[in-house]
């Protein structure tokens, strides 16, 4: 699944993502496929991205890789004179293309459905939304549960400087939007760090909580008695104060290796959480960190190469 952090400080941009790559085997299983596949891009002297989510795609009848497609998109998209959020909704557009997930998502409410029937469970509701499908539905005791179900998305950050030297940061989800996360041009949404994948760990982190708090009864039922938005605010009352404004570009560096180091060592020690146990370590590998400034634009900092032995080889040098 990977895990790729964005952090953006007052002296530039930071891009890490770990080197796993997953896939699913004919059984359905998950696998560690490779521990060297690259996550982090360069999409021209001003701009980079981070990929999460699915690793391959087909492309007449032949997986192809994920890298495959990016380097399409370079190669197709001038994206010189374009602003991050342009070039964010031109990734956005090319892989609506690539993707073919509407016809799974055509199919998934009757596979839903039969899903339930076979589990001895009464259906309420299935509607299909942007991208998913939620469903209400009593358990065979009589319990009513809701539940939500998707395809696979792919999850992109696109950062960098446009070029007026202002700078932003925008997330890609297909299925799904894009979010403008951060924008020079705005107050209070200058700087800070995001992150696509598997997130839980650092979500956990810095935030307090992730995303599956919302699967507790206990938290369903107070959301139905205060509202969603008032729990969520609540929730923000755990995060981490963090002082992103003040942060160096060292200081992000170490911030966004951590994110991902401290991933990697929970993933190895752990099963998944006690509610939903049996997770891949879907993160690990080296980790790759790019930076990029006004002034020095699109940096390396650590990028794997080709190697046997102690021989290294950079293609891009």
């Amino acid at each position: 699944m990977s895990l790729g952090i964005n952090t953006t400080t007052p002296e530039g941009i930071v891009l890490a993502a770990d080197s796993r790559q997953s896939y699913r085997n004919q059984k359905g299983m998950s696998r560690i496929g490779s521990d060297s596949a690259s996550k982090v891009f360069k999409i021209n002297d001003r701009a980079g991205l981070i990929v999460a989510g699915l690793a391959f795609l087909p492309e007449n009848g032949v997986l192809k890789n994920i890298s495959r497609f990016i380097e399409e998109f370079k190669k197709s998209i001038e994206t010189e004179k374009l602003t991050m959020l342009e070039t964010a909704q031109k990734l956005k557009e090319f892989f609506e293309t690539k993707y073919q997930y509407k016809e799974q998502l055509k199919v998934l409410p009757n596979q839903i459905k039969a899903d339930l029937e076979r589990q001895g469970c009464q259906i309420i509701e299935i509607k299909e939304e942007k991208g998913h499908v939620k469903f209400k539905f009593k358990d065979p005791k009589g319990i009513q549960k809701e539940g939500v179900a998707g395809v696979e998305q792919l999850q992109f950050i696109v950062a960098g400087y446009n070029q007026d030297e202002s700078h932003q940061v925008a997330m890609v989800y297909v299925p799904g939007d894009v979010e403008l996360k951060r924008d020079s041009a705005k107050r209070g949404q200058e700087y800070g760090a995001s992150w696509i994948g598997q997130i839980d760990v650092v979500s956990r982190i810095v935030l307090g909580f992730d995303g599956r708090i919302g699967n507790l009864p206990a938290m369903q039922k107070i959301a139905s008695d205060m509202g969603a938005q008032e729990v969520q605010k609540q929730l923000r009352s755990l995060e981490y104060v963090i002082q992103w404004g003040t942060m160096t570009l060292q200081d992000g560096i170490d911030f966004s290796t951590l994110a991902i180091g401290t991933t990697t060592a929970i993933q190895r020690f752990s099963d998944g959480i006690a509610g939903d146990p049996g997770d891949m370590p879907g993160v690990g590998g080296s980790i790759d960190v790019a930076v990029i400034t006004p002034e020095k634009g699109f940096v390396w900092i650590a990028k794997k190469n080709l190697k046997v032995g102690d021989k290294e080889v950079d293609l891009e040098s």
